[in-house]
């Protein structure tokens, strides 16, 4: 099942050419998780991003809410760039599938050539000056 336009609605992604979407789109898995399960734990180590397809999860830091997400969305990015320890826990609120990229796969594919990630750059950059408060168009 090509996953190509899922990954071209995440932001992070959004400026890559589809040659680049198509390889990016073998290195994902879909998986299934059950309601109340844990997908990610603040903490551990981070070793996969993921993109929900269908569902809703809850996003929590330090055992408060600090989002919920659904289908289209994403969330553990930065596990593709630094795998660092998670900063949340995510949690499914319903029985959700998403995809799943390893940060080995990702960066195998950056490793095959730099495209992915020039094109990743300027959101990469957006990301940093929300954080940072800026306003952005």
């Amino acid at each position: 099942m090509p996953y190509e336009e899922t990954l071209a609605a995440v932001p992070l992604f959004s400026r890559l050419d589809p040659d680049d979407l198509k390889r990016l789109g073998k290195a994902v898995v879909l998986r299934t998780y059950r309601t109340g399960e844990q997908i990610v734990k603040e903490g551990e180590q981070a070793v996969a991003f993921y993109v929900i397809v269908s569902g809703k999860v809850q996003v929590n830091k330090g055992g408060e809410e600090l989002a919920t997400k659904g289908a289209g969305e994403s969330f553990g990015e930065m596990a593709l760039l630094d795998g660092f320890p998670r900063s949340t826990t995510v949690v499914t609120l319903e029985d959700t599938e998403c995809l799943v990229m390893t940060r080995w796969d990702f960066t195998a594919e950056l490793n095959s050539g730099p495209s992915i990630a020039l094109a990743m750059l300027p959101e990469l950059s957006k990301t940093i000056r929300r954080l940072e408060g800026e306003e952005i168009p």
